[in-house]
């Protein structure tokens, strides 16, 4: 089964930038949609932004449009989220995830076919 490694979370100021990688054990970024959660302290978990790239398919949650991209020239086993104009409400544990089934993108954190990372901290101050 892939693995996954997120890294990138630190601490920034409000309206500071950070740059968060998803690296898989094996070449999936192709052929897997790849998602993007996270979870404040006391939240649910909730989707951030999703990409499958055989298609082209990108959604980011409405809270993140215009400020978070995910870049389409990631290495194979890669995805990254690049963050700007961060806010505290940015704050939270972010998480990436492997649609194990290929592209259905849920974008939903109770679907049962995902292979999660274990998240990295991102924690803005104001």
């Amino acid at each position: 089964q892939v693995e996954l490694v997120e890294s990138g979370g630190d601490s920034v100021q409000t309206g500071g930038s950070l740059r968060l990688s998803c690296t898989a054990s094996t070449n999936i970024y192709n052929s897997n949609c790849m998602t993007w959660f996270r979870q404040g302290s006391g939240k649910e978990r909730e989707v951030v932004a999703s990409i499958y790239s055989e298609i082209g398919k990108i959604f980011y949650a409405a809270a993140v449009k215009g400020r978070f991209t995910i870049p389409q020239d990631n290495a194979k086993n890669t995805v990254t989220l690049q963050m700007n104009s961060l806010k505290p409400e940015d704050t939270a544990m972010y998480y990436c995830a492997a649609d194990r089934h290929g592209g259905s993108c849920a974008n939903d954190p109770q679907y049962e076919f995902y292979v999660w990372g274990q998240g990295t901290q991102v924690t803005v101050s104001s």
